[in-house]
């Protein structure tokens, strides 16, 4: 028996919501929330799952306890022990939680060296996916990120983080495969939002003013549909005083947008 720990960052996504997934480009960077498990061993028994000093997220931890058992398949082995989980990340709500999870629980599992493995349970987990929030997340470094491409790293201005606020809009109505799936289904329709979003990352490299660039990539997003009217009213509000922001995921349809990543100048 023995006892391990691995993390795993959450991911802000600066530019490329949507677009990513019709093969244009996307910035994606770390973000400072994390999610920690630590697995204990045993020889006998089963595998159970404790998520945090709570018990408000028992579906977090059916899908960690899913995450386990598919590695477990994936190595041929049975997992034996208890995993607790614990994070400051904000659950389904655009910054990654899902791909974090399997990730640090791949680690903690597996050891560092597991990344094929990781990536072929997130796709079992999360299908349809980017590739981005895992790309980010695993390197834990700033990334230009564009599918079927080697990840760029790439460097952001040191202070990007401190000007940088993260505000919560409430819990989408919609999970992200409904989203996701739903933005496929008008692509025709979609072209002209999904271009300003996929040229955002470009304007952003050759340092075009972030704030310009965040504006322009709000309004695609609510041309896509995916910013409801509350969040819409928030960053309005932000943007009177100032500032820029962008919904930093999915988003949503109704219900809240997840979190809104906030720019101040």
């Amino acid at each position: 028996m023995g006892t391990k720990t691995a993390s795993a960052t959450g991911k802000i996504i600066l530019s490329g919501e949507y677009a990513m997934l019709f093969g244009y480009t996307g910035i994606a960077l770390p973000s400072r929330e994390t999610i920690t498990v630590r697995f204990t061993s045993k020889k006998h028994g089963g595998l159970t799952v404790i998520w945090g000093h709570d018990t408000l997220h028992p579906e977090w931890a059916m899908y960690a306890g899913q995450v386990a058992e598919h590695l477990g398949h994936e190595v041929k082995k049975k997992i034996r022990g208890e995993l607790f989980i614990e994070t400051n990340l904000p659950l389904g709500k655009g910054m990654g939680s899902s791909t974090a999870l399997v990730i640090a629980i791949a680690r903690v599992l597996l050891g560092s060296d597991c990344k094929d493995a990781a990536k072929h349970i997130e796709d079992i987990m999360n299908p349809g996916n980017s590739g981005m929030d895992f790309a980010v997340i695993w390197e834990g470094t700033p990334i230009l990120y564009q599918k079927g491409q080697p990840i760029q790293t790439i460097r952001l201005p040191e202070d990007l983080l401190g000007r940088m606020e993260l505000i919560d809009s409430g819990m989408p109505s919609e999970h992200t495969p409904a989203l996701v799936a739903w933005v496929r289904s008008r692509e025709k329709e979609l072209q002209e939002p999904l271009s300003t979003i996929g040229s955002c990352a470009e304007r952003i490299v050759v340092g075009e003013s972030l704030a310009v660039v965040l504006r322009e990539h709000h309004k695609a997003q609510v041309a896509l549909g995916v910013v409801p009217l509350h969040t819409q009213t928030l960053i309005r509000e932000i943007e009177k005083k100032g500032g820029a922001a962008k919904v930093i995921g999915a988003g949503g349809r109704s219900g809240g947008g997840g979190m809104i990543l906030s720019l101040h100048n």
